[in-house]
């Protein structure tokens, strides 16, 4: 969810978070009574607050009580590999991202862990049965990210997703209980992460071109006709059009599969991923509406209509 909407609840017409469960009795719920243990999911807490507070609003408010702590664990995890990544200084970024795997690793061979971050975590991975086998690939993710050179055709841009999304998104939808085999809600989720990747990918093209990123595959610039060019200096034609389209329908296509969620988990985890599904496609709205003007200027979601789906998102959808 976006900062424009982080903004919004942090106004005092965002009182009514108030009315979302103490948190020490989310730690209650979830079984954890350990003061250390408590502790650590206090520091987890806080951190996602203030690193994503869109995100940690939604979990509050979605996320049922007695799995908050876990929710906040996952998505502490993932923001807090990004960040050892991409806020060290220039020329550190690799080295301390692989003395932070390293500690990772170790603390999951061992089970302990002198890690705030890394306690917590453990806990929920073991408390909801979740591999832990994934944070590592998220981290070895965000390493193969760093030289990032495009797709050369469908199949790299797949093969992306399974290494650098699917995995930050197992760490935290792995979490929710489901009534399907691991494997079969691993396969949903990795829909729900091919999604969202192209949904990011359309929203952040404009300054992905300006830092010299390309995500559309040369595959797909060549069937509709499309230079990279045309793409940096915002031209519109017929070929423009039609890619973006193109991706916006695969997009569509990945959340509608993503949305088989839904029944595989228990009416209580629901509104968390209603919201989760609701908000990218609310995203895609935003970009079919700004057309081939995505090339010049990013995306930004409408924050009252992200609010409108958070305040919604408890209420099935009807057909």
């Amino acid at each position: 969810m976006s900062a424009a909407v982080a903004d919004l609840v942090s106004t005092p017409a965002g009182e009514w978070r108030n009315a979302l469960t103490p948190w020490s009795r989310c730690l209650d719920l979830a079984g954890v009574h350990d003061p250390q243990l408590r502790q650590d999911y206090t520091t987890l807490n806080r951190y996602l607050r203030r690193r994503e507070r869109a995100g940690w609003l939604a979990a509050r408010a979605l996320a049922p009580a007695h799995h908050q702590a876990h929710v906040i664990a996952g998505g502490a995890l993932v923001h807090f590999t990004d960040d050892v990544h991409d806020r060290a200084p220039a020329g550190q970024q690799g080295r301390n991202l692989a003395l932070w795997t390293a500690r990772m690793r170790e603390a999951m061979d061992s089970g302990r862990s002198q890690h705030p971050m890394l306690r917590a975590y453990l806990h929920s991975a073991q408390a909801c049965g979740l591999s832990l086998q994934w944070a590592l690939d998220h981290a070895a993710g965000v390493r193969l990210d760093t030289g990032f050179a495009g797709f050369a055709d469908e199949g790299g841009y797949q093969a992306y997703v399974d290494t650098s999304t699917w995995p930050g998104t197992m760490i935290v939808c792995g979490l929710i209980p489901h009534h399907v085999t691991d494997q079969d809600f691993a396969q949903s989720c990795r829909a729900l992460a091919d999604g969202a990747q192209r949904t990011d990918n359309l929203m952040d093209l404009a300054q992905d071109l300006r830092q010299g990123r390309m995500t559309f595959s040369a595959a797909d610039l060549q069937r509709h006709g499309v230079t990279p060019r045309e793409l940096h200096l915002g031209i519109h034609t017929p070929g423009v059009h039609a890619l973006l389209m193109a991706n916006i329908r695969a997009a569509r296509a990945a959340l509608d599969r993503a949305s088989r969620m839904l029944d595989e988990i228990t009416p209580a985890f629901a509104p968390s991923v209603r919201c989760l599904i609701g908000i990218n496609q609310h995203r895609l709205d935003r970009v079919e509406d700004h057309g081939t003007a995505i090339t010049l200027t990013p995306v930004r979601e409408d924050p009252l209509a992200c609010l409108r789906l958070l305040i919604t998102a408890r209420t099935p959808l009807t057909t």
